[in-house]
């Protein structure tokens, strides 16, 4: 919990920081924009150690980016924990994930949410109650 409240507080005033630069009209150099701005990773990345391998997708405003992660894990949401790219608060449903690779979708300020798939299809339980199955992709997609 105290992770999470952390990084809970680095990504506000990540955003903090951003709308400032904007409304003062400077241009961050970086070629990252809206969402992808708080992006921990831009590229392609393998992470993790394991037995079991899965492709994870992250795609936000038009952008995409590909994980590679191997793990002993047994569900997908345990994988991305131990790899930090997700974080949320649990929920009814599981764990309802707030932040993926970094980037915040908050649906009560911008309207998007973190969807959840499963090898295409809309997934039917949430990340941290789905099973690894080796050789899967799993995507977040911000709509």
């Amino acid at each position: 919990m105290k992770r999470f409240l952390s990084i809970l507080l680095c990504t506000m005033l990540c955003i903090s920081a951003a709308v400032g630069f904007t409304a003062c009209g400077k241009e961050k150099v970086d070629d990252a924009a809206g969402l992808w701005a708080n992006a921990t990773y831009q590229s392609d990345t393998a992470l993790g150690e394991g037995s079991k391998t899965f492709s994870f997708e992250v795609k936000a405003e038009e952008r995409s980016v590909v994980f590679t992660i191997k793990t002993d894990a047994d569900t997908v949401g345990a994988a991305l924990l131990e790899n930090n790219l997700v974080a949320g608060e649990m929920g009814d449903y599981g764990l309802y994930v707030k932040t993926v690779n970094g980037m915040t979708a908050d649906y009560d300020t911008d309207g998007c949410y973190w969807a959840f798939y499963d090898n295409g299809a809309y997934a039917t339980a949430s990340a941290d109650q789905t099973a690894i199955v080796d050789g899967s992709t799993y995507m977040f997609s911000c709509e």
